[in-house]
């Protein structure tokens, strides 16, 4: 296999949709946090909130989706490399979910936030 270092960059654009692609029809919870980036994405639309909202949204939500990448591409890797169960496999896994929940908690909290000040202007 050729390595995908110093490839132009439109290649290796090609490699990461592919990843993003894989994530998506692999992951019940990808897909559920792309459709919630989507309505977050409505809702900026139509509350029309400062600049700095759409910065945080932007942020927490790409947080998620890319904890959720790195833990779906952890997940395949030691299943490859480790197909039964064992302890420490376990470990990272449960680590990389963690992981996820923590950026998902994050992205909530931005988004009361953000409830809250559209609701009280």
């Amino acid at each position: 296999m050729r390595s995908k270092k110093n490839q132009s960059f439109l290649r290796r654009l090609r490699f990461a949709a592919t990843g993003l692609l894989i994530g998506l029809r692999r992951e019940r919870s990808l897909r559920f946090q792309a459709v919630t980036l989507a309505i977050m994405a409505i809702l900026l639309v139509t509350a029309r909130p400062e600049p700095l909202w759409w910065a945080m949204v932007a942020l927490t939500s790409s947080a998620v989706i890319a904890t959720e990448l790195i833990n779906t591409a952890l997940e395949c890797l030691a299943d490859h490399l480790h197909p039964e169960d064992h302890p420490q496999i376990r470990i990272v896994k449960d680590c990389a979910a963690a992981a996820v929940l923590v950026a998902a908690a994050g992205a909530l909290a931005v988004a009361a936030a953000l409830t809250v000040h559209v609701l009280q202007r």
